[in-house]
């Protein structure tokens, strides 16, 4: 079997997909593709469990798991200290600013700020490969300036695409190869030795994993790359976002399964809002509020983050902080001071309950993370601190959230949810809306809100019934409003109605489609 590529060649192809490569890439492929699709359809088996009535909890079959004693392996040294890490996407540009943004951590991500263009794609390769080698320098055109990397730059990791998602421009044995092996494989083929024999190592976020049985799929994808290049067992270090409701319910578990590659767990807070959503949708109890309601100090949100705390710290993992979405406001003096204070906020929240570092999303953000993280926490990190006073239930993981139901936030909802497509379909998956810096994750939010809400026939807090009808004319109404903020002519290009018909589609009708990406990607293949 061989490893074909049906997409169109880019400036890089040649050294990117390498036969050398595509023959590694093959190989991985035949040996774990038929199990990833095996936990894809245990997914919708559990789904259709929870759609009738099922609720997440606490495995009885691991329960020995979580009461026994063990611990994952040594960490590297350029892991210890990550009190401060920036994510973005895998353009040139954000690679080497990202690097030098006085970050300990960077990382490139594939996934939920990428839109999965090919070129986007085999491009972010070749760029990460001439990262690793400090060979990465990019020219702006435009403002005629020159970025090249400092002598100091962050530790590099990567977030390939999640489970769920498929490479559609490769196949093997003609079958779509599954995009997180694609992105997983072509990246340590290249660069895993480099990075060995350069002090560090290959080292992975894994996004929306929803059960340690999908962690031990990775662990094997680990085991078996490294006796593919006759690296050391636990070279690769991984740390799994937990950002789905399932998997907050399994931390330990997946903990244990990568034991030997662990480098912890992430609070992935937008899209854990959305699994909880997703997760629990047919049932009228656990409705939302308006998106901005739900925030990190709502009971759910805390009773997660610090059962995570404690799970990885009693492991001698890593627990590492959510997303700092806002951005500098360079026009408004007053409004960027507001941000500033909930980004204070938010990290001193999180390293007072024991994280070991956080994200942000912007370079301009790094300095402030980094000042409280420095008073707060004077140690390469805290995992030495047991949270041994926190104990959660399964009912406070559940507890619905409360606040205002507005019309107010159904018209954020949409005006961000569109804005955000238009920008994928175009190629972009990081996205500057309203001052917040946008990804899919966000986006999931608003669609998923509004989804539910239609299936339940909420009431807002005026009486206002929300039906399709209803989020159909103000999908009309903030077309008419980003004309005024955008411009007529940009908001009546094609991209635009692509967008408004496929967030009314994924917002308003059923079945339930499992992710916005899904449908979102159909179009990009067409364009």
């Amino acid at each position: 079997m061989s490893l074909r590529i049906h997409g169109p060649t880019t400036p890089s192809s040649a050294s990117v997909l390498s036969d050398a490569a595509k023959g590694f890439l093959s190989d991985l492929v035949v040996q774990f593709g038929p199990r990833v699709r095996e936990r894809l359809g245990a997914r919708e088996v559990q789904q259709r469990a929870f759609d009738q009535g099922a609720r997440p909890d606490f495995l009885a079959a691991t329960k020995s798991v979580r009461a026994g004693d063990w611990k994952v392996g040594a960490m590297p040294t350029d892991l210890h200290d990550r009190r401060v890490e920036i994510t973005g996407p895998v353009d040139r540009k954000m690679i080497i600013n990202a690097l030098n943004s006085g970050a300990n951590v960077f990382m490139a991500d594939f996934e939920d700020s990428n839109a999965p263009t090919f070129e986007n794609i085999i491009e972010g390769q070749q760029n990460l490969y001439d990262a690793v080698r400090r060979t990465i320098s990019h020219v702006d055109p435009v403002k005629e300036k020159s970025y090249r990397l400092n002598d100091r730059v962050a530790t590099l990791m990567v977030r390939p695409r999640g489970w769920h998602l498929l490479e559609k421009h490769a196949k093997v044995d003609g079958v779509h190869v599954p995009a997180a092996l694609f992105d997983f494989g072509l990246y340590f083929f290249h660069n895993a030795r480099e990075l060995v024999e350069r002090g560090s190592g290959p080292y992975f976020y894994l996004p929306k994993l929803q059960s340690h049985l999908e962690a031990r799929l990775w662990n094997d994808v680990f085991d078996w790359s490294e006796d593919r290049l006759e690296l050391p067992r636990g070279t690769i270090k991984a740390t799994v976002l937990i950002e789905t409701l399932p998997a907050a319910f399994e931390m330990d578990e997946i903990l244990y399964e990568l034991r030997e590659h662990s480098a912890g767990l992430n609070c992935g807070r937008w899209d854990y809002i959305f699994s909880y959503i997703k997760t629990l949708r047919n049932d009228s109890a656990f409705v939302i509020p308006d998106r901005g309601e739900v925030g990190m100090e709502q009971p759910f949100m805390r009773a997660y983050t610090q059962l995570l705390v404690k799970t990885c710290h009693r492991r001698g993992a890593f627990a590492m902080g959510g997303m700092a979405a806002q951005i500098p406001i360079k026009d408004n003096a007053a409004a960027n001071e507001l941000a500033l204070e909930k980004v204070k906020k938010d990290k001193l929240r999180e390293v007072r309950d024991g994280h070991d570092g956080t994200w942000v999303a912007h370079p301009g953000l790094v300095s402030l993370a980094r000042e409280i993280f420095d008073r707060e926490m004077p140690g390469a990190n805290q995992i030495d601190r047991r949270r041994d006073d926190v104990h959660v239930t399964a009912k406070e993981m559940l507890a619905v959230p409360t606040g205002a139901k507005t019309e107010t936030g159904l018209r954020h909802s949409i005006r961000v949810g569109v804005q955000y497509i238009e920008a994928w379909l175009g190629g972009e998956g990081c996205v500057p809306i309203y001052n917040l810096m946008e990804d899919a994750a966000t986006a999931e939010i608003s669609r998923t809100q509004i989804w539910q809400w239609v299936k339940h026939g909420v009431r807002l807090d005026d009486g206002t019934k929300v039906d399709r009808a209803l989020v159909s004319r103000l999908l009309d109404e903030e077309l008419v409003t980003l004309a005024r903020e955008l411009g007529a002519e940009r908001v009546q290009a094609g991209r635009f109605a692509k967008a408004r018909e496929l967030f009314e589609r994924v917002a308003t009708q059923e079945p339930f489609e499992e992710f916005l990406t899904l449908s979102a990607y159909e179009h990009l293949l067409g364009a």
